[in-house]
């Protein structure tokens, strides 16, 4: 993966603030700090789970957590699907809330967390936002500034990529595919995702945002509207996309545009499958780079020992030159005194 392209080219975009310098590439940690504002249930899951305890804890660095991001995320759900059972639980023990059952945590949360961890620098978090190897590398950047940034600082995080029309399916198990764009909106909306809830944002700051918003689709004469999950669609579960007017319709009435199921299907298909034969060729890639790995390290291994005996026969022949000497003089000592 092209790390240093991703960075560096993020380091003048995103963020409140895009000034990068040795105080300002520090990000600030708001709210709970010991728990990211995760839900206690999920947190407890996390932290108790192999994957996270055995896995995760030999990964030591942000390109080793952006790699395993790549190879494990398949969604964007805190469970895995089939995992979780609340059948006939209500109120604070069911559906939304998360508490009083538990399941299989997701790999996705995992390195969530995982990233929470490592304390990530404003331009490491830049960096996940314009990453172009996997929708959910950006993703799961995005969540991170969810859980972790001030509310305030919210928006201008989001803003340019509110019309992002990059894809991702979100749903364990596939099925609500939406682009990035409507994600970030329902995101700034919306306080429940699938099982779970982010952090409250306060009233005044979520009416601020809410004006932005509205100021912002104005500009832009779009229509930005949350994602509605309904039942295993196959889609965005009627979520509608907003499109940009044609050139003279700006400031008037705008009507949002359905896809025909058919299309929405063959456009999903057609997505996985560009995506699965990118990973195949990352793996193919990564194949190759380990035998060429394996082979420079054999032919390292040869050349090292076929030193080592050579510095074995030159210290074996200085040795016999030097008895060599020493019996000659000896010798000639001998005949002397006779």
């Amino acid at each position: 993966m092209d790390y240093a392209n991703s960075e560096d080219a993020s380091a003048d975009q995103g963020g409140p603030h895009k000034k990068i310098g040795k105080f300002h590439n520090v990000l600030p940690l708001w709210g709970n700090e010991s728990s990211m504002n995760l839900n206690p249930l999920i947190l407890a899951n996390i932290q108790s789970s192999s994957y996270f305890k055995v896995t995760l804890f030999k990964l030591k660095t942000y390109h080793e957590v952006v790699d395993e991001i790549f190879y494990q995320v398949k969604h964007l759900e805190p469970w895995e699907k089939g995992s979780r059972k609340t059948a006939g639980q209500t109120g604070m023990c069911g559906g939304v809330r998360g508490v009083g059952a538990g399941g299989i945590v997701s790999s996705a949360f995992c390195l969530l967390y995982k990233l929470y961890t490592l304390k990530l620098t404003r331009k490491q978090v830049n960096g996940l936002l314009t990453h172009t190897d996997s929708p959910y590398i950006r993703a799961l950047g995005f969540m991170y500034i969810r859980y972790t940034q001030p509310p305030g600082d919210l928006f201008d995080w989001y803003e340019q990529y509110l019309q992002d029309e990059e894809e991702i399916d979100v749903k364990a198990g596939g099925g609500q595919v939406i682009s990035i764009g409507q994600m970030l909106v329902q995101w700034l909306t919306k306080l429940d995702w699938f099982s779970t809830l982010f952090p409250r944002i306060p009233v005044p700051i979520q009416k601020q945002i809410e004006s932005k918003l509205n100021e912002y689709a104005q500009d832009y004469g779009i229509t930005l509207q949350p994602v509605r999950f309904t039942g295993n669609n196959s889609t965005a579960a009627g979520g509608e996309r907003y499109e940009r007017p044609e050139r003279g319709e700006r400031g008037g009435e705008h009507h949002r545009r359905r896809e025909e199921p058919q299309n929405r299907d063959r456009e999903s298909s057609s997505h996985r499958r560009k995506h699965d034969d990118r990973e195949r060729e990352r793996e193919r890639s990564r194949s190759k780079e380990k035998e060429k790995y394996r082979d420079r390290e054999a032919t390292s291994s040869r050349d090292r020992y076929r030193e080592r005996e050579r510095d074995r026969s030159r210290s074996a022949e200085r040795y016999r030159s030097s008895q060599k000497r020493h019996r000659n003089d000896r010798d000639r000592g001998d005949r002397r005194y006779r």
